[in-house]
């Protein structure tokens, strides 16, 4: 029987505030509280054993149903039964779940990442071959620079000031397209952000 892959659906979440519940403390679990953590979320890891991760919820306890109560996202990384477990837990409360052990069995999976700044880009190859996912990412992690993160940063300061102070729609469009070409890449490796910034804001002013 081959394998059979699912079309995903990508999407970022904002889970700032919000609760992730991670049951297993182990390798994968920490990685995955690590992961929720840094987006600023509230996590939750149950394991009974002693854990050292900084900012989290510990509940050194065997899994219970309850765990998951107030959470919106919910990874298994215990052993495959405790998980199979909570999927069925976090699926009753609706509750979107990652399964370690049965990647398919959950809602979702996590696809290898790039970040540069403000800059995000993921990779998935749907589970058909993650070591392909792997090297995709170590590629683009070189090509995805210093240089990426201060180009999104300009891009992002310069639009709110096209949004507020250039009312054509059409010339709006122009503007922010414009500043999204591969040229202004190179000026910020030439230059530095700061005089991109300083020619970004000279076209929109028509200095």
């Amino acid at each position: 029987m081959g394998f059979v892959m699912s079309l995903g659906f990508p999407l970022l979440l904002n889970l700032a505030g919000r609760l992730v519940v991670v049951v297993g403390g182990g390798a994968v679990g920490s990685r995955k509280a690590a992961a929720a953590l840094a987006t600023g979320a509230r996590v939750r890891v149950v394991d009974p054993a002693s854990l050292s991760l900084d900012g989290i919820e510990h509940i050194r306890d065997a899994y219970r149903a309850e765990h998951l109560d107030g959470a919106c996202l919910a990874f298994a990384a215990a052993t495959p039964e405790v998980n199979a477990q909570v999927v069925a837990d976090a699926r009753i409360r609706g509750i979107w779940v990652n399964s370690a052990s049965d990647p398919a069995g959950g809602d979702f999976t996590l696809p290898s990442v790039v970040r540069s700044g403000e800059l995000t880009v993921a990779i998935s190859t749907g589970g058909a071959a993650p070591a392909l996912a792997r090297r995709i990412r170590e590629k683009l992690e070189a090509e995805f620079d210093a240089a990426f993160a201060d180009w999104v940063r300009v891009l992002g300061e310069v639009r709110s000031v096209v949004v507020a102070e250039v009312p054509d729609p059409m010339r709006r469009r122009e503007l922010l397209d414009g500043f999204a070409d591969w040229p202004w890449l190179a000026c910020i490796r030439a230059e530095g952000a700061d005089a991109v910034r300083a020619a970004m804001l000279a076209l929109v002013r028509g200095w």
